[in-house]
Parts: structure tokens; C-alpha cells; sequence
């Protein structure tokens, strides 16, 4: 038996070497396709492997990037031809947060272990893409460009906190939505302290701070609007959607008013900025920072503090990411802030106070969000981190954020009544703290905008009996892009489903509206009602889907908001009726009474 183990060992570990130098082996190039125009010169994209009637051209200059500077226009090459077969390079950023959150997947999926060593071989196997400052590129995937009517576009804005993740990631390159018959486009943005960081030094220069990564989507947006239609695509159908810190980019896209009039529909993938508090110069909240303080503070050890605009410039960008490695409790401020001019109100107030474009929505989240993030928070809430100790402390720490009496009802709602059943309901609850509350609010003010809504909730659970993570968050990106990684156990349903989530996305990036033949029936959520569409193997309209508990919550996000922005404007009083005072033609108009 030992002897058959140790051949088995052998066995497997040529078979992963192998494996492992097959997988870093470059691809070989794509065939050359057909030229296109655009403003910047012509470029020469290249024919998909999979599928010789789509061609993809990687890695468009859509703006310049100056550090701490907005975006600049795009690079020109007039008359030479530009070979965007290959992606460039992605925006500098941290890499060791994204490789953790990646293995709590790996870990929590239930694949036996050598699945789990497949996995991580796989992922091994792949090189750190290049990155650069000058990153502010994008990807077009189309199968129109001969056509005679164009089609819907569709613009994805990758996640990652704000801090990592690029639009040229595997998960992201699929013919799924095209084949459904859209323009799909893929971008970078600026990211962590790199897109975000805002410092007294940069706002005494130009007058603001921070929001370069925002700006950098306005600006990826507007290169569609003027460019698309080369690549077959309608500039006047555009569709923004994305997840995560993508979702919430759309959310401050629509509070930013320079975006207005870029995108015609959106679509929100667990991800939605109405609790956002960052100003520029000042907090609302005691103990929390104002964006340039936490700039300050992220670069006074890289900077004397009277440096100007251009010192902090010349620091290298490796010590940025060290100290972003270093101080990781500030990447936290490194995120899209109120600062007056760019972003004039507060994201949440914009929602609630109807100061936000309204365009159709379809929005959602997962039903297991906390999974992947109660170990970092170790609390059922994000506005109060480390909720831990005896089943009395852990009590009086969430009636601190809640009040007495909705801590009671939350703590009965989501079963936390014990040390042992606490847990679990604390990362049940966590999920919708993060997500499920914020998705239900931005969708039921967009739909009280008088704008057609859409709510989902994403419940598909891994199949296997040992999964631990349930319906997690990003689950659902496979499933709208049919990227699925290969050697993950996808059942026949699951392809179901997936068929069924691309027509629903580009169903709605056609028409505004995501039914369509051959599918479940999608109700529109309205003000009058609160249905979800389950995405599941059977998917079906929720009515009410956890409403006690989000009611909780929107109380306290909505005290939130208040606290951060002011109380929602007065209503402007009715117009008095009119005196009018009587004129000398009405006067001779008057019947006469009487007679002669």
C-alpha cells in the first residue's frame, strides 16, 4: 500500500510540474483582423480563438494619466496603425489582499484537496500582469463590426474595493454577452492611494483633491460615447454595470454630475456607495478622517509636510504601494469623496433627495455577502467593527449603533440569541448590512424617480456538501459572463442559469428590461411593492425578501445619511391663488342688470 502511495505521489507531482510549465507558456498571437478607425488613428485588433466572428482589440489609450492629475486626453497615432491584439499594462496597485480573498474562495467552495491544489496551481501559474501609471485603457469585444444596425454597448467596471483589479481579468474575457448581441467594453481606472488619495498639497494646486479613478470612468465613458460606433456599437444605448466597488462607482457616477448623459441604463452587482462619509475637508462622524488628513498621514513618511503638488509626485511609486501594504488601515479613505465641485453632495443624500439621473436600474446582491468578510470584521455591522466578547457585551455594542430596541429585534431576526447561534447570524447579517440594505435603497429611490426597476437576490450554492461560503460574494460574475473556471463543478442547472442571467443582462442593456421570450417572468419593482427576482435554478419573484430586516437597517442608513448630509430639502410650499385685481375691460364686460 505504501508503495502504491509513493508512485501515486510521483504521479501527481510530474503531472503538476507539468502542468505548471504548460500553463506559463504564452498564447500563441491572434490572427490579425480588419483595421478601425477611430479618432486617435487606426487600430488592428485580432480574430477570437473561440469564435472567428468576434474580434477584440485590447488595450485602447481612452485618456492619460498624470499622477494625482484628472485624466488627460488620450495618446495620438494619426497614420500608424496601432496592434491591439494584446492587453497592456494594468494600474499599479496592491497584490496581496486580492491573492487572500482569492484562496478564502478556493478554501470555501468544498473541492477535495487535490481540486483545491489544481486551483492554486492554476492561479500560480499565471505571471503579475505588467503595471503602469499610464494604465488608463480599455477592451472591446464585438461580432458587429460589418453590421447595418447597431447594437446596445455595455461597460464594465471591474471590483476590487477601489484598490485592485483591472478590466482586462480572465473572468472578464467571454463571448457570452456578445453573442446575445451587444458591444462589450472593459476598462482600467486608477486605484488605492494611486486613484484616490487626496492631500492639502494637490488641493491648493487645482482647487480639489482625490476622485481621480472616478474622473478616470467619466472619462472611458465619454471615449465610448465618440468612438464606439466604429466597432458597431450605438453610443446613444449605452449600458454601465459592474460589481462591488464597480457597482459603487456607478452609484457616484450618478452622483457626479460631469457624468450625466454617458450611460443610459445601469446595472448594480452587489455594490452601491449610499454610506459613504468621506469629505474632503472635513467629517461628519468624530473619530473618523477628512480625506486630506488621511492623505497627510498616508504620505508623512514619504514627503516633509510643507511639499508641494509636484514633490509628492516624484515619489516613487513603489514606496506608495509599500506604505499602502504598510498602513492598510487608511486604504480605507482612499475611495471617491465629497469634495464641493466634483462630487457636490454626499452619495447616499443624492439618492435619497432624487439629485441623481434617472435611468432604468437593474440591481441586486448575493444571500450569503458576508460569507467571504465576517473573519476581517469579526460583527454583524461594518459601522462597528470587532463586535466581540461575552453574549452582554456583544448586546450593548449593537444597541450602541442601533438603539435598544431595533438591536433587540435584529439580534432576534437574524438568530444571534446565543454565543454559539452568533456567528452565523452575525454574517448573515453583515451581508445585508453591506450590500442587501444599500442595493434596496438605491433601487427603491430609483424607482420613486419614476425610472423602471429591477431587484434580484443570487442564491445558487456551490454544489458540493463541504462548501462553507454559500452564495458569495462576486459568485455571480461566472454566471452573467459564462466564465466559469474550468475543473469547477458547474451542473446542468447552473448552465441553465447562466444562459438565463446573460439574456436577462442583455435583454435589459437592449430594451431597459431585462424579460424576454423563452424566460421566467421578471416583475418590476415599484413604489408600491418590494419583489425580487430570485436567480437561482428555478428562477422566481420574492415579494418582501427579508423586509423586517432591511427596514432596520434603512432606518439606521437613513439616520446615517441624515447625519452626514442634513435632513432631505423641504417640499416647496403650494403656490397662493391669485388676486387679481379687476381691469377696466372686464369691468365693461360685465353683464348689465336692468332695462330701460
Amino acid at each position: 500500500m505504501r508503495r502504491i502511495s509513493i508512485v501515486l505521489f510521483f504521479i501527481l507531482l510530474i503531472g503538476g510540474i507539468y502542468g505548471w510549465f504548460a500553463l506559463r507558456q504564452p498564447p500563441k498571437p491572434l490572427e490579425i483582423s480588419e483595421p478601425v478607425r477611430i479618432h486617435q488613428g487606426i487600430v488592428i485588433g485580432g480574430i477570437d480563438r473561440d469564435d472567428p466572428s468576434i474580434r477584440l482589440f485590447n488595450g485602447i489609450p481612452y485618456a492619460s494619466a498624470r499622477r494625482w492629475s484628472p485624466p488627460g486626453p488620450p495618446v495620438q497615432w494619426g497614420a500608424t496603425s496601432r496592434d491591439t491584439r494584446e492587453f497592456g499594462p494594468e494600474c499599479i496597485q496592491p497584490r496581496s489582499r486580492y491573492g487572500s480573498f482569492v484562496n478564502q474562495i478556493i478554501d470555501g467552495l468544498g473541492l477535495s484537496f487535490f481540486e483545491r491544489s489544481a486551483a492554486r496551481v492554476v492561479i500560480s501559474a499565471q505571471d503579475t500582469p505588467p503595471e503602469s501609471e499610464d494604465c488608463l485603457l480599455l477592451n472591446v469585444r464585438t461580432g458587429n463590426l460589418k453590421g447595418t444596425e447597431k447594437q446596445p454597448v455595455m461597460v464594465w467596471l471591474h471590483g476590487g474595493a477601489h484598490q485592485y483589479g483591472s478590466g482586462s481579468q480572465a473572468i472578464y474575457q467571454s463571448n457570452a454577452l456578445v453573442r446575445k448581441g451587444v458591444v462589450l467594453v472593459t476598462i482600467n481606472y486608477r486605484l488605492g492611494a494611486m486613484g484616490y488619495l487626496a492631500h492639502p498639497a494637490l488641493t491648493e494646486e487645482a482647487g480639489t483633491s482625490g476622485n481621480y479613478g472616478l474622473m478616470d470612468q467619466a472619462a472611458a465613458l465619454a471615449w465610448v460615447r465618440d468612438n464606439i460606433e466604429a466597432f458597431g456599437g450605438d453610443s446613444r444605448n449605452v449600458t454601465v454595470f459592474g460589481e462591488s466597488a464597480g457597482a459603487q462607482s456607478i452609484t457616484e457616477l450618478m452622483a457626479f454630475p460631469a457624468a450625466d448623459g454617458l450611460y443610459h441604463k445601469v446595472i448594480l452587482q452587489s455594490g452601491a456607495s449610499t454610506g459613504n462619509v468621506l469629505h474632503l475637508k472635513r467629517s461628519p462622524f468624530p473619530g473618523i478622517m477628512s480625506a486630506e488628513e488621511a492623505g497627510a498621514e498616508f504620505l508623512s513618511t514619504l514627503a516633509p509636510k510643507a511639499a508641494t503638488a509636484e514633490d509628492l509626485r516624484a515619489i516613487p511609486a513603489a514606496a506608495i504601494i509599500s506604505r499602502s501594504d504598510a498602513r492598510s488601515d487608511l486604504n480605507g479613505y482612499f475611495l471617491p469623496v465629497v469634495d464641493g465641485r466634483n462630487v457636490p453632495r454626499a452619495i447616499g443624500a443624492a439618492f435619497r433627495d432624487g439629485a441623481v439621473p434617472s435611468v432604468p436600474m437593474l440591481a441586486g446582491y448575493n444571500a450569503d455577502e458576508g460569507s467571504l468578510f465576517y473573519d476581517m470584521f469579526q460583527s454583524p455591522t461594518i459601522l462597528r467593527p470587532q463586535m466581540t466578547g461575552t453574549l452582554e457585551e456583544r448586546e450593548g455594542a449593537l444597541a450602541s449603533v442601533f438603539g435598544r430596541n431595533p438591536a433587540k429585534a435584529l439580534q432576534a431576526l437574524y438568530g444571534m440569541d446565543t454565543l454559539e447561534t452568533w456567528d452565523k447570524g452575525a454574517a448573515d447579517m453583515l451581508g445585508d448590512d453591506m450590500f442587501g440594505v444599500h442595493m434596496r435603497f438605491v433601487g427603491r429611490q430609483n424607482a420613486l424617480s419614476g425610472a423602471p426597476t429591477w431587484l434580484y437576490q443570487f442564491t445558487r450554492v456551490p454544489p458540493s456538501r463541504k462548501q462553507t461560503i454559500g452564495a458569495f460574494h462576486a459568485a455571480e460574475i461566472s454566471f452573467v459572463f459564462d466564465s466559469h473556471m474550468r475543473g469547477m463543478k458547474i451542473t446542468e442547472s447552473d448552465r441553465k442559469l447562466t444562459e438565463r442571467m446573460a439574456s436577462y443582462w442583455t435583454n435589459f442593456a437592449r430594451t431597459g428590461n431585462p424579460n424576454g421570450e423563452g424566460l421566467p417572468a421578471w416583475p418590476v419593482t415599484d413604489t408600491q411593492g418590494d419583489v425580487w427576482m430570485k436567480l437561482d435554478a428555478q428562477p422566481e419573484p420574492i415579494e418582501g425578501l427579508r423586509a423586517r430586516k432591511l427596514d432596520i437597517l434603512e432606518e439606521a442608513l437613513r439616520s446615517r445619511i441624515g447625519q452626514i448630509a442634513g435632513p432631505p430639502p423641504a417640499p416647496p410650499p403650494p403656490p397662493e391663488p391669485e388676486t387679481l385685481e379687476p381691469t377696466v375691460a372686464a369691468i365693461l364686460a360685465l353683464p348689465v342688470s336692468g332695462g330701460e
